[in-house]
């Protein structure tokens, strides 16, 4: 079978295609036939080095996969060859087949898509977890998306609005704002063109945001805590713009919490929270709650492209790999 192979760190264009060996599921594991794998900001900052999790060379990226059931290990129950699945997978999603942690697949709605299958779980289970557990955002509390035209903070504004937010979404172009008024923004800002902390405070009658989603880092990080308001929540997810450095001091002065997402170990630690908040979306798409943007699609030889546009930041919503 092909698959993308990272052979040494580096930047999108060192990946090579290569045939490799087919592998057999071991007892809790299920050999999938990869139809889409979306791609995520980390499949950037794993084939350099820079995620948490480091791979042995050579590996494939993607971690966000829908497919076939192809064969399944012996104790295996709840899927079984044949079967359309989507799933989790720390690895591997770029190429014609992958195996999976029986835990992360699950069997696909008839009414969902391979390219949406592929773009649900990371990007809503991130976006669910963040606003659900670790945030308790509450109806009719405000909420501030940073990068929100990206797959995880589009996410987070469909969600926030689902769960009665006030949604505040900050994006760097008025084509994205545009695409998050689509999908349910109240308020937006250019954060390129307006400043941040003062913007958030007039749209909030000076009180601040109570949650703020930050998967993007840098320098917003900084304006985005200055603007949260008293007991507000601030929710660490990720840092395509640099990690910031910030004054913990205004943690204290606005008595606040900071607090650190990581679905992925979330849901490895916790797997069986994790498919509860799992059913819980596929029940919210299965009623037209939830439209994942598929912005483009690429095929297997395109990934490199696919991942150079990720961070370039040139993408909406979500792409995705069909092998």
């Amino acid at each position: 079978m092909k698959a993308v192979l990272c052979k040494e760190l580096g930047l999108p264009s060192q990946l090579v295609i290569e045939e490799v060996e087919s592998k057999k599921p071991g007892k809790k594991e299920v050999l999938i036939e990869v139809k889409a794998c979306s791609v995520n900001y980390p499949d950037t900052l794993i084939i350099q080095g820079l995620y948490q999790f480091k791979p042995s060379l050579p590996f494939s990226p993607g971690s966000d996969i829908a497919g076939i059931v192809k064969a399944v290990g012996e104790e295996v129950k709840h899927v079984k060859p044949g079967q359309e699945v989507f799933g989790l997978v720390p690895h591997g999603g770029f190429a014609e087949e992958v195996i999976a942690p029986a835990n992360s697949v699950f069997p696909k709605p008839a009414a969902m898509d391979f390219k949406v299958a592929a773009s649900f779980m990371m990007a809503y289970g991130t976006s669910y977890h963040a606003l659900k557990d670790r945030a308790n955002l509450q109806e009719g509390e405000t909420l501030l998306v940073l990068g929100a035209s990206g797959g995880v903070g589009l996410a987070a504004v469909e969600l926030g609005k689902l769960m009665g937010a006030k949604v505040i979404a900050a994006a760097s172009t008025e084509e994205k704002l545009a695409l998050c008024k689509e999908y349910g923004a109240d308020e937006t800002i250019n954060y390129t063109k307006e400043n941040l902390k003062e913007r958030v405070k007039e749209l909030t009658g000076g009180k601040g945001a109570n949650v703020v989603y930050d998967p993007v880092g840098g320098d917003y990080s900084e304006a985005a805590l200055r603007a949260t308001a008293w007991e507000g929540r601030f929710l660490v997810v990720g840092f395509p713009a640099g990690i910031p450095s910030i004054p913990l001091n205004l943690a204290l002065l606005k008595g606040c919490q900071i607090v650190g997402v990581f679905w992925g170990s979330f849901a490895m630690r916790t797997p069986q929270k994790n498919m509860q908040n799992t059913m819980t979306l596929i029940n919210h798409y299965s009623k037209g709650d939830l439209k994942p943007h598929i912005d483009r699609t690429y095929s297997l030889e395109e990934a490199p492209q696919a991942l150079q546009d990720m961070m370039d930041r040139k993408v909406k919503g979500k792409i995705v790999i069909e092998p």
